[in-house]
């Protein structure tokens, strides 16, 4: 849907998505849509809210579980949580700020109490008054719970937060999360918090084996869907700069108990920052613990690349695309900004972008889609992708691979 990679979709993308899925509304209904899935008003809809708006709200065992949480944090049982209740679970009295004098525990219990108010508050417009009720705190387990496609790692990740099969204890110990920098102790949990402990990896491991391991204790810590990595990836993103620096990464490593020597977390970071910029974003991250596609999926990626060589000759240039990929309908060529051949050289130019800024391979741009280039564009997709169906699907619809289209037009054919 997000046609210009903005990350957002604008009402233009999103009511194309609706004629493209031919899911038959009307004018007005998709306004009315668009406006439902833009909680925050902001006039585009973020991935979070797409896939809060999608998911729906939580099934009544996710309900009933946090049902009993507010419940324990609702010390005095009058019907909400405030500062007072939260004092003797939540210990602020850490926090860097605190240590550092620029902020009061109280100011970060306020903080915390906000948290949960957040999400209710950008559907109703309501500014925080650090008073939780039932309401607002289903409401945010809501969000976190559309981003977990499991009911037991979910029940498992609520138990782990608050200590649920303990019996409350106010200013001790046994029952106080700990408190983070970025006051996020819902998305730490540990399901494997029983096991025996895990071994660290061989000093001497391979780069391949040293990914084979962090892509097994990241899948152990509960992130094997796209939604599950998407949030650890923020937990590691500190400064919310939408990419991890190597003090980020490092931490990263340690939070999520990979077992890495610090020699091999620095190769690691070498590996994850895949354009050696210095900075991982969400697309290396989530291309190095995702991996390259399997076979099913290649064989796929490749009979589609077999059917836009027409040629035979091994590789992809203008005149392949020019029998399968219509670009006279370009907004750009209607308006003679472009030429035909124009758009043809960008569209090729989309095939080698993710090939070409991979170090090493800084010169190999040349105007045609050779068979490495095409199957690390399809990594790249794929790495997105958490069905193998849907992937054969979305692949079979772009290039017309079952043949039941009459006129072939490849993918972004027409405009």
């Amino acid at each position: 849907m997000d046609d210009d990679n903005s990350k957002s979709l604008n009402k233009a993308e999103f009511n194309k998505a609706l004629t493209d899925y031919k899911l038959g509304f009307t004018a007005g209904e998709c306004g009315a849509l668009f406006d439902y899935f833009d909680v925050d008003s902001s006039g585009t809809i973020s991935y979070d809210e797409f896939i809060r708006a999608v998911r729906g709200p939580m099934n009544m065992a996710r309900k009933k579980i946090v049902a009993q949480a507010f419940k324990k944090l609702d010390a005095d049982g009058n019907g909400w949580i405030d500062i007072n209740d939260v004092r003797g679970v939540y210990k602020g009295n850490k926090h860097p700020d605190v240590l550092s004098g620029k902020k009061t525990e109280d100011d970060i219990l306020r903080e915390f109490l906000s948290t949960f108010e957040l999400a209710h508050g950008m559907r109703n417009n309501e500014a925080p008054n650090y008073v939780v009720t039932k309401e607002e705190f289903e409401e945010y387990y809501n969000n976190v719970s559309c981003s977990i496609d499991d009911d037991m790692y979910f029940m498992t990740m609520m138990n782990s937060a608050w200590k649920l099969d303990q019996a409350p204890v106010r200013g001790g110990k046994a029952a106080q999360p700990r408190a983070k920098g970025d006051n996020n102790i819902f998305n730490r949990p540990d399901p494997a918090a029983t096991k025996p402990k895990e071994e660290d990896l061989d000093l001497n491991a391979s780069e391949e084996q040293l990914l084979e391991h962090i892509r097994a204790r990241v899948a152990a810590r509960g992130a094997r869907g796209i939604s599950g990595l998407g949030k650890k990836f923020k937990i590691a993103d500190d400064n919310r700069s939408g990419s991890l620096d190597q003090g980020e990464f490092k931490k990263a490593m340690h939070d999520f108990r990979i077992g890495l020597s610090a020699k091999q977390v620095v190769t690691a970071f070498r590996i994850f920052d895949r354009d050696g910029n210095g900075e991982i974003s969400f697309d290396e991250f989530l291309r190095s613990i995702r991996g390259v596609m399997n076979a099913a999926r290649k064989a796929i990626a490749m009979k589609a690349y077999k059917l836009m060589d027409s040629d035979g000759s091994g590789q992809v240039d203008i005149n392949d695309i020019r029998q399968t990929y219509n670009a006279k309908q370009h907004p750009d060529v209607k308006a003679g900004k472009k030429t035909e051949d124009e758009i043809l050289g960008e569209f090729l130019d989309t095939f080698e972008d993710h090939f070409c800024d991979m170090p090493g391979n800084e010169d190999a741009r040349d105007g045609k889609i050779s068979h490495e280039e095409w199957v690390e564009y399809y990594n790249n997709v794929s790495m997105s992708i958490d069905r193998d169906d849907y992937f054969e699907a979305m692949m079979t619809s772009a290039w017309n691979l079952d043949g039941k289209r009459a006129s072939k037009k490849g993918w972004g054919g027409e405009v």
